[in-house]
């Protein structure tokens, strides 16, 4: 019995939903191959402003209850998703700062990423029009 007990717990608890690889979007002209998690988490906490070049950095999110903001947030950025919005708000409640520009979808993500020079986003691994970075 508890052998049929293992079993079952074992295989519920291995069930996950299949999800697409997030991967890390900028526009088509930014000339970078790859950025430390560090940096990632960095630019999408909205610490760093500027790009090597110099140029700005326009930072590009979805909503804090999309799935694919909650995915991109705790495997690319290695940060809870309420842990990321409180960082914007006391940014933006304290005068020192402001959040990233929220989308309402992955496809106008796509669109603005690809159309705003020194944006950055994600989208769902296979994304076209955008230039898209390793995290290591």
């Amino acid at each position: 019995m508890k052998r049929i007990t293992w079993l079952i717990l074992l295989f519920f608890t291995s069930i996950s939903p299949v999800s697409q690889a997030v991967e890390v979007i900028t526009h088509p002209d930014l000339k970078i191959e790859s950025l430390s998690a560090i940096k990632a988490r960095n630019i999408f906490s909205m610490r760093s402003h500027n790009w090597p070049d110099g140029s700005p950095v326009r930072v590009y999110v979805l909503s804090d209850d999309n799935d694919l903001h909650k995915q991109f947030s705790k495997q690319k950025l290695g940060i809870f998703p309420y842990k990321l919005r409180r960082v914007w708000d006391r940014y933006v409640f304290s005068g020192t700062g402001q959040a990233p520009i929220t989308v309402e979808n992955e496809d106008e993500m796509i669109e603005v990423i690809s159309t705003t020079k020194g944006a950055i986003g994600y989208a769902n691994k296979g994304s076209v029009n955008v230039h898209i970075i390793e995290i290591r």
